[in-house]
């Protein structure tokens, strides 16, 4: 398989679909003429025209209000934001049109919309550029919350995001656009809601998504040159939720520690912690525990904000607290 970045991945899966799809097309700021603000869109305006990739004036509600409309009449819009923490300028148009139409309309009218978001931190991009808002998202039912880690499944996720009736949130780190994988060159994709696990292991489990897989695996390996073998559990989707593998690792390994880059109160950790301890309490040796951002505003001060992140030294800390 070649090996390819996940900013390639996702522009093929972006350019695959429009191939086979002529209601796929893409909007929002920039992603036509300058090819979107880290080049994810690049080359898709020369190959499918103004028709089909539409620069937007900056306005998420109207990017989100327009691409909903379409998705309702029967295209399969692919809606940018620039960054995740613009979304939130769109959250009347996700939260109370997209997610709930289906519902409030009895199941005639589907909303076929990816909403496509960069976010986290780690690039000195201030508070209103670095956040990760994947749980609060997670919190609204009616939508779709893919967060994916490597190359593969950006590629495979993405996919099946744009085929998929339902809207889906699909949130990309911007510190993973350069990290490279291995990916099918011919047609992939991933099923949204399931779960992988990314490292086998018998004594904790790991359980991440996005950046924080990466965190988990160098952990892991950090662990296993003292002899603790840690298993890593890439979740990929928070909506649909795959515990069914994550109640498998712990039945496993009997410990768990769940890893997030978002705010710690209020995480998507928590809600995961609390159906293991529900669903899997005779297999724990241990409270399962947790590791999240700090619960403030993200800091410009490159110091400040690598502290704000979790990182290998407090996972592992966290590892020996159980062990």
């Amino acid at each position: 398989m070649p090996e390819i970045t996940c900013r390639e991945a996702l522009n093929q899966a972006l350019r695959e679909e429009m191939e086979r799809d002529p209601a796929v097309f893409i909007m929002g700021e920039d992603v036509g003429l300058y090819e979107g603000s880290f080049k994810v869109s690049r080359g898709l305006l020369a190959r499918f025209g103004e028709r089909r990739v539409l620069d937007t004036p900056i306005a998420e509600a109207g990017i989100v209000g327009m691409a909903c409309g379409a998705a309702m009449a029967g295209l399969r819009p692919i809606a940018e934001m620039m960054t995740v923490n613009f979304a939130i300028v769109a959250m009347d148009q996700i939260m109370n049109h997209a997610a709930v139409i289906p519902y409030m309309f009895g199941g005639q009218v589907k909303v076929p919309l990816t909403i496509r978001a960069p976010g986290g931190a780690g690039h000195q991009l201030g508070a209103q550029h670095s956040h990760t808002l994947d749980a609060l998202f997670m919190h609204c039912p009616g939508v779709r919350v893919v967060v994916p880690s490597v190359p593969a499944d950006a590629k495979g996720l993405l996919k099946s995001a744009i085929r998929s009736d339902d809207p889906v949130l699909f949130l990309e780190h911007e510190g993973l656009y350069a990290v490279k994988g291995e990916v099918p060159d011919k047609e992939h994709t991933v099923a949204l809601g399931v779960a992988d696990v990314k490292r086998q292991g018998r004594d904790i489990t790991l359980i991440a998504v996005s950046r924080m897989v990466y965190v988990c695996l160098e952990t892991a390996e950090t662990l296993a040159a003292e002899g603790i073998e840690a298993e890593v559990v890439d979740l990929r989707c928070l909506n649909p939720l795959d515990m069914v593998t994550v109640l498998k690792s712990v039945a496993k390994t009997h410990r768990a520690v769940t890893v997030e880059e978002s705010w710690l109160t209020g995480g998507w950790g928590g809600e995961v912690a609390a159906r293991i301890m529900e669903d899997a309490f005779d297999s724990l040796d241990g409270p399962v525990l947790r590791v999240g951002g700090a619960d403030v505003p993200m800091p410009y001060a490159q110091n400040l904000e690598k502290a704000a992140i979790p990182d290998v030294a407090q996972v592992v800390a966290r590892v020996r607290e159980l062990l």
